[in-house]
């Protein structure tokens, strides 16, 4: 039984965070909302002749109210960085205007000031949505099954070797293997795949994926903190808080900037008075609004917001950036070079072609290489075994007696007949290359591997192998060259078979029989052609590769070599993923370009305007601060998805 006074104490605790995390939110736009009633307070009260006292009282409660934040923010930012910033700008012109009588002018200053950086603290936490929603997948506690039973028990305390029960609908709480049952598991937290995959025993299983169709018992194979999930989470955290080079080169000049406009400020409180006559009145507040319209609030909110939103995109959708300055670069690229089995093929044998002697029947005769092939560990035999059970009413034979030749290929006796299988020296150099009028040789020229099969009357067939390529890579291929990209194929193939691959991929460019040094020297030769390239392998054995280049890309299927070896990752092996994060990259660039040039055009005709006293200074602040939030909208509009 619980104590009462703990359970009073833990309803205490969850109160309090309630409350922390709801000012933590809506504080700054409490403030700035209270501010402004008291402006408007203050102005109604004005209106009836009310004591000038008191609305100068409303109108400095509303400075204190709604100022106080971004004045601490401001004075710790620059005490930290010893230079000035906008923050102090805003406060000094806010303070300046109420020195010199224009309490109300000061006051909508703070007001919209407040306002408008709650809602850059609003908009910045929605770019933090995706890793948020990350972090809110994974479970908390498990279901760990014991000698005595079944415990829920928090998933901090599991152990590698203890197993957990995920009943269908519940989401997989560690990275482990399937012990037990066979489900279909929805691994769109991991991957950005939608369709559901099947797993059994054996299978490995991730964090945050969601157990769909039946319970299934996991063996835990790491700790919570070591999980891939988790590692997904760390990655894409460390992603938002490194700067790109633009980010870096604008906070820079901000501190310079500032100094530049704080001296053109004072300049301004004097100069106009004893060169064009102005009235002191008029000198001190044409300096206020000067000070106000001249701050680069615009400009210095032009880019994270748009780099945090194309980060928090392609977390989304299975393509992790590790920084801003990896999905900048990502949009100015020359040439990509991939790594061919993995990236352009899907890295596992395919039977492509079979040819079979006239007297012979082709299913009888597949029946009989694949009952033989059966017993071979070999990946080719393996793949044509995989042929024979993808055909319709296909069944297996015993065999009598199989010698594994080892580099050459297999004998074996089926039904008292004795059979060869393997490579064209194995069964006869001569007798393969005049069977069926030379198909062996044509195959070949296609980029194939071909296996011979000889029973008692000599060649009885020829079967064709080929790391088959991938659809969506084709496609993507197309997609790059639309980009105007070029693409460039690395392959330790043979030149033959690296010929047909591209020809059929369609890679601008090709290397063959490319040892993973050689892979290297071709990475610098091309960035030296194309300066900027980027690499795209499978993260283990590319990893020379992938640091070489401008950009590393590792298709990672999930992998934590993945993870820890490129600059960018695809949780799934989908090349369209790398033409979506170019789209991204280069919608980025352009939305920070169209935001710098934005902003700097509202600085200049503000000042311009306020030279010309044209502008007052409630209109300054509207212009400046609507500015700022206008470019904020602009970069958030990267968090959709990009057609």
């Amino acid at each position: 039984m619980s104590c009462p006074i703990e359970n009073t104490n833990q309803q205490l605790k969850e109160k309090e965070q309630t409350k922390s995390s709801f000012w933590e939110k809506y504080g700054e736009l409490v403030a700035a909302l209270t501010s402004g009633f008291l402006i408007l307070i203050a102005w109604i009260l004005s209106q009836f002749s009310i004591s000038e006292m008191v609305t100068i009282a409303l109108y400095i409660s509303a400075f204190v109210i709604g100022g106080f934040a971004k004045a601490k923010e401001g004075i710790e930012e620059t005490i930290k960085n010893k230079e000035p910033n906008v923050e102090l700008l805003m406060i000094f012109a806010a303070i300046g205007s109420g020195l010199i009588g224009y309490w109300a002018e000061g006051a909508i200053l703070i007001f919209i000031f407040s306002l408008s950086g709650a809602l850059e603290t609003y908009t910045m936490n929605k770019s933090h949505k995706e890793i948020a929603s990350l972090m809110n997948l994974q479970p908390q506690e498990a279901l760990k099954i014991t000698a005595d039973g079944e415990s829920v028990v928090p998933v901090e305390s599991l152990q590698v070797g203890d197993l957990v029960l995920v009943k269908p609908g519940e989401r997989i709480p560690t990275d482990g293997k399937i012990n037990k049952g066979t489900s279909n598991l929805d691994e769109a937290a991991i991957t950005g795949e939608s369709i559901p995959v099947s797993k059994q025993v054996g299978d490995e299983v991730f964090t945050g994926t969601v157990n769909l169709r039946s319970s299934i018992v996991v063996e835990v194979t790491k700790e919570s903190s070591d999980s891939l999930f988790q590692k997904i989470i760390d990655l894409v955290q460390n992603a938002q808080s490194e700067k790109s080079p633009s980010q870096q080169f604008i906070e820079r000049f901000e501190g310079k900037y500032v100094k530049v406009v704080l001296v053109a400020v004072l300049l301004m409180m004097f100069l106009p008075h004893y060169l064009l006559g102005w009235s002191w009145n008029d000198t001190i507040y044409r300096a206020m609004v000067l000070l106000v319209v001249a701050s680069p609030c615009a400009l210095v909110a032009s880019i994270m917001p748009a780099t945090l939103s194309a980060i928090s995109n392609g977390a989304k959708r299975g393509v992790l950036f590790k920084g801003g300055v990896h999905i900048e670069s990502l949009g100015h690229l020359n040439c990509i070079a991939f790594d061919k089995t993995g990236t352009l093929t899907k890295g596992k044998p395919e039977v492509t072609d079979i040819v079979v002697r006239p007297d012979l029947d082709k299913k009888t005769f597949l029946t009989i290489v694949a009952s033989v092939e059966k017993h071979s560990t070999h990946p080719l035999a393996q793949a044509i075994v995989t042929y024979a059970k993808q055909q319709p009413n296909t069944s297996f034979i015993e065999i009598d007696h199989m010698e594994d030749v080892s580099g050459w290929g297999v004998k074996a006796t089926v039904e008292k007949k004795e059979w060869k299988i393997g490579k064209k020296a194995f069964v006869g150099d001569e007798a393969t290359e005049t069977f069926e009028n030379g198909i062996a040789i044509q195959l070949a020229e296609e980029g194939k591997t071909t296996v011979f099969v000889q029973d008692e009357k000599g060649i009885a067939g020829v079967l064709a192998l080929q790391d088959t390529i991938r659809q969506e890579a084709i496609d993507a291929l197309a997609l790059l060259r639309h980009y105007g990209i070029r693409t460039v194929m690395i392959t330790g193939d043979s030149e033959k078979t690296a010929q047909a691959i591209a020809k059929e991929a369609g890679v601008d460019e090709y290397f063959a029989e490319c040892l993973p040094q050689d892979k290297v020297t071709i990475i610098k030769q091309l960035k030296e052609k194309y300066e900027t390239v980027a690499m795209v392998g499978d993260g283990i054995n590319d990893a020379p590769a992938l640091a070489t280049a401008t950009t590393g890309v590792a298709m990672g299927e999930g992998t934590d070599v993945a993870l820890e070896t490129a600059d960018i990752v695809l949780m799934k092996n989908d090349l369209s993923k790398i033409a979506y994060a170019i789209k991204l990259s280069r919608k980025m660039n352009k939305i920070v370009k169209q935001n710098i040039i934005f902003s700097l055009t509202v600085i200049m005709l503000l000042i311009s305007a306020n030279f010309l006293q044209a502008v007052n200074l409630p209109l300054g602040v509207i212009g400046h601060e609507g500015s700022t939030i206008l470019v904020i909208l602009n970069g958030l509009r990267l968090l959709r998805e990009q057609n």
